[in-house]
């Protein structure tokens, strides 16, 4: 009988570390992966094709778009969380093991709980508990959530152990109920472990009206039956103090969480959790039993030199550098300018999610506008149209107030998908316009592909259009891959069936959009200074008397 497609047989790895040696339910998980290993396996995967670039709008809206959820660069903060959760999930296991009898010792402490009601019964008090708990705070969009999907999505859900019949859950992922009861947050346990396993452990245990206490000792009981490897509660910060019955009880219940049902627990959360575990030393502690982390946006500023010596970049010029490349934009800026770095950072604040949508909503712009370009004054123009929900987060930032920054630290931004659906609809109808003339590739995409490809070659779409349009028609026969000499043939001999384009009368309004290395651009983004000043400046302008001087 095949198995479920979350779940994978469990084939064993010896391990190095004594401690893990012989323990089926470590052996079976992944093998540790080194930073460059690690590196691959959380990085997303956006395909960049230079061809796309001259691609209609419509499409490179779809693709622009597509960076919301693809891109991903690791940063420290997550090599630092996959390295504690590696240790976290197989430091749990120590305790509970298939062949020496540990597992077994929980389960029968926890059947004696389920059946006294009391969480502090235990039939055998030897039993070991290895568990461990880890917080992890940061402001909403600091990326907390997609960076523990893609780390753990690095190890399967369930696997089986066909020698032991067994069945092991290696995470569970809950969130946190909105209407705030820890009874609710139990019920929610139950809930994902149905999803993982296709169970029906819900209606099972919430038919009666169990108590708070009831449903934990039912939680540690289940989830030893899986050997859950980690507890991952997300948005914390969404308990009250007053359905949960007061923050004493509400302290007790993680403390109890811990140490009743003996699997690591990692806390998610925004600033707003933070008192919920600074509260109470005892909490505290179990709170940061494996270290507490708190995420902060990137920083900006100068390079520092690393161990060697050399100058480092700092992780903001570092993450900007590689997104910067995903530009689909005909005027686009190889070079990542200080003026635009500067702006980029000021309008995000360095919080990952801000700097990613303000970089897809500015390039949707920059097609709408027919710029084809990014600049700081658009960057302006997209955060004060289209972030305004974050504007008073980012200026809590900008002040460094912790107080306020905690007061809006849950901010979202329930209008991106909204405007990047206006976006996309206004690129379309910009295609539509009368002015606006049909494809002569239209319906071929084949032909398509390969202007795209001529393009990314330096040839000019006006020229290349007819010539592929006449290569398919000459040559039906041949492949892409051979119509490509043949076009470039016809494209060196200036072949007559090109069309004369006139010349383009830029309006002087428009400059500020061209090139950064055009002079129209340069004198409109003169300033008070002047033209001379600027060129200058840009080391155009040859500066003489600086030469006499340096020669003196």
């Amino acid at each position: 009988m095949p198995l479920p497609s979350n779940m994978v047989q469990a084939v064993y790895r010896e391990s190095e570390i004594p401690s893990y040696r012989g323990n089926p339910l470590i052996e079976a998980l992944p093998p540790t992966l080194n930073l460059k290993q690690l590196k691959l396996a959380l990085i997303g995967d956006v395909p960049f094709d230079p061809g796309d670039i001259y691609a209609d709008g419509r499409q490179r809206a779809h693709i622009i778009s597509s960076l919301l959820d693809d891109f991903f660069q690791p940063l420290p903060a997550h090599i630092q969380l996959e390295e504690k959760l590696s240790i976290l999930i197989r430091r749990g296991y120590v305790g509970r093991n298939l062949n020496d009898g540990s597992l077994n010792t929980h389960l029968q402490n926890g059947y004696e709980r389920v059946m006294s009601g009391d969480l502090e019964t235990m039939r055998f008090r030897h039993a070991q508990s290895t568990a461990l708990s880890l917080s992890l705070i940061g402001c909403s969009g600091s990326g907390k959530t997609t960076t523990l999907n893609r780390i753990l999505s690095t190890y399967p859900q369930v696997i089986h152990h066909p020698g032991h019949n067994f069945t092991q859950i290696t995470f569970l992922k809950v969130d946190c109920p909105h209407d705030s009861s820890l009874k609710s947050l139990c019920i929610q346990f139950f809930r994902a472990l149905d999803r993982v396993l296709h169970s029906d452990y819900e209606a099972k245990y919430t038919r009666k009206r169990h108590s708070v206490e009831t449903l934990l000792a039912l939680m540690g009981q289940t989830a030893n039956a899986f050997a859950v490897g980690t507890l991952i509660i997300d948005e914390i910060q969404h308990l009250s103090r007053k359905n949960s019955g007061g923050i004493d009880k509400m302290l007790n219940f993680f403390v109890t969480l811990v140490n009743v049902i003996g699997v690591p627990v990692v806390f998610v959360g925004t600033p707003k959790a933070r008192p919920i575990f600074e509260s109470d030393l005892r909490s505290g502690r179990r709170g940061a039993g494996f270290g507490a982390l708190l995420w902060e946006p990137m920083k900006s500023g100068p390079m520092t030199p690393n161990m060697e010596g050399r100058q480092q970049r700092t992780e903001w010029e570092a993450f900007s550098d590689s997104l910067w490349k995903y530009q689909w934009l005909r005027n686009r800026d190889d070079i990542l300018g200080k003026d635009v770095r500067d702006c980029w950072y000021d309008l995000s604040q360095g919080v990952l999610d801000i700097v990613v949508k303000l970089f897809v909503l500015s390039q949707l712009r920059a097609i709408v506008t027919g710029t084809e370009r990014i600049t700081p004054g658009l960057m302006r123009r997209v955060y004060n149209d289209e972030l305004k929900p974050v504007h008073p987060m980012l200026a809590a930032l900008r002040s460094g107030d912790p107080e306020r920054i905690a007061m809006y630290s849950d901010l979202t931004l329930p209008g991106v998908d909204r405007r990047l659906l206006e976006l996309r609809t206004a690129i379309v109808s910009m295609n539509k316009g009368p002015s606006s003339k049909p494809d002569a590739l239209s319906g071929n995409a084949q032909a398509q592909r390969l202007r795209n490809l001529l393009v990314a070659m330096d040839c000019t779409p006006d020229r290349v259009t007819p010539l592929v349009e006449r290569a398919f028609r000459e040559h039906p026969g041949l492949t892409v891959k051979d119509l490509v000499p043949v076009i470039l043939e016809w494209y060196k001999q200036a072949d007559p069936a090109a069309p004369r384009t006139a010349r383009k009368t830029i309006a002087r309004k428009e400059w500020g959009g061209l090139p950064a290395d055009d002079l129209r651009h340069m004198l409109a983004h003169a300033g008070k200074s002047g033209v001379y000043a600027r060129l200058k400046q840009d080391g155009i302008v040859f500066d003489m008397e600086a030469w006499t001087t340096g020669a003196a």
